[in-house]
């Protein structure tokens, strides 16, 4: 543990975080301790200011600036919370500031940074990726003199962001099992890490990262932070294609396990979050909850804490969300239909190949000015995901030509 990340700084951070942030509630999750038969614990960051824990990393470095960085200005990339994070610092402390943020930032987390910054920052959309929008962030600071803010990658970034596990540490009674950290960046899960390890070493730490934005797993794999080719942004707080260093390290001597989650299995937790427990969460936010519906190399056998990292959601995002979740269970479904030219066609595909409780929910024909040559796109709905054998064997038995659209097809790309 180096010099500069290390307990004692998560204590100053925690001194200079006082005078702004919230101490975030601990809140008992009923559902989620029936299913895992444990008592399991939301650290409820999505009731931070800005909805998100990232304030404690921006306002733990900003505030530490010395008064002629502080005139220079600031200068940060994120996709949207640590953006927001560093606004409301801008604000308090009186500091110009500007914001890099990628294309694929939900508008809703755009207009929130600019409601709180003010007239103190400055927005600018660079890049389809938080790694291209970090380049232009840093380039901005180095022609400028301005201070690069990091998310997640600097010493004080992570102090700040550590005084989440200080909290849980203080807020839970008795002895604590396992605490389930989301990763993007690694900055979160580093911190908090620093601090459980320090004082509960029996305590186990896992990182809950999305499975299309591996990247603490492949750095772990490769004993260095590696650049992932491909990332899944739909975790948005999350989808970073290479950890951070500092981060890393910690991670690599402390961490007891990486946990990748399915995008869709994000979703259903969002969903079950918001019906069951009341939580607005972010897809990043249901992370770690998320993660304990996945294989562990050892299930919690005691009381758990998750992360609910953020609830910065965007709710024009929600029908994605239940598509994703809906795929995700094997509750939906889409074929490739070519319906024979002659009466009753459909009307067979209806009565034969369909059951009770299994529903159509999309229908198009894929040629729409000849549709006597093209088959039809359609979507199935079940009510159970073990329906889809039967389905498919109806299917094989119907003298129609269907063909099942798998996930990982490229027309999957227009459905979701």
């Amino acid at each position: 543990m180096s010099e500069e990340l290390n307990p004692a700084a998560i204590v100053r951070a925690a001194t200079r975080l006082r005078q702004v942030v919230h101490r975030t509630p601990l809140e008992r999750s009923t559902r989620l301790s029936g299913e895992l038969g444990a008592p399991v614990g939301l650290k409820r960051e999505d009731l931070q200011l800005c909805r998100s824990y990232k304030v404690r990393g921006a306002f733990s470095l900003i505030s530490a600036l010395a008064p002629e960085e502080r005139e220079s200005g600031v200068v940060c990339a994120s996709a949207g919370n640590h953006a927001q994070g560093l606004a409301l610092s801008c604000r308090e402390l009186g500091i110009r500031g500007r914001v890099y943020l990628p294309a694929n930032t939900p508008r809703q987390k755009r207009k929130r940074i600019a409601q709180i910054g003010g007239d103190h920052v400055e927005l600018h959309i660079v890049g389809s990726s938080f790694d291209e929008t970090s380049v232009a962030a840093q380039q901005d600071a180095a022609s400028t003199g301005a201070v690069y803010v990091h998310p997640f990658d600097d010493p004080r970034t992570i102090a700040g962001q550590g005084t989440v596990g200080l909290e849980i540490a203080e807020q839970h009674d008795g002895a604590l099992d396992t605490v389930v950290v989301p990763v993007g960046g690694g900055g979160l899960l580093a911190g908090i890490a620093c601090w459980i390890k320090e004082h509960f070493p029996e305590t186990r730490v896992i990182g809950a990262e999305p499975a299309g934005a591996a990247s603490m797993r492949a750095a772990l794999d490769e004993g260095a932070p590696v650049a992932l080719q491909q990332v899944d942004t739909f975790v948005d707080g999350a989808a970073v294609g290479r950890v951070g260093a500092h981060g890393f390290e910690v991670v690599r001597d402390l961490v007891d396990e990486i946990v990748a989650v399915p995008e869709g299995a994000v979703c259903s937790e969002m969903i079950d979050l918001y019906q069951t427990d009341g939580i607005i969460a972010e897809p990043a936010g249901a992370l770690a909850s998320a993660a304990l519906r996945m294989p562990m190399r050892r299930r919690p056998q005691g009381p758990v804490v998750c992360v609910v990292s953020g609830g910065n959601n965007d709710l024009s995002r929600y029908g994605e969300v239940v598509e994703r979740s809906l795929l995700h269970e094997g509750l939906r479904h889409y074929f490739l239909v070519t319906f024979p030219q002659e009466p009753g066609a459909l009307r067979h595909f209806l009565d034969e190949v369909l059951e009770q409780g299994q529903d159509i929910i999309a229908f198009e024909y894929v040629k729409k000015n000849n549709r006597e040559t093209g088959p039809a796109l359609v979507g199935i709905e079940l009510d159970h995901p073990d329906e889809i054998d039967g389905l498919r064997k109806r299917m094989d038995d119907s003298p129609l030509h269907i063909e099942q659209i798998s996930p990982g097809s490229p027309l999957f790309s227009f459905l979701v």
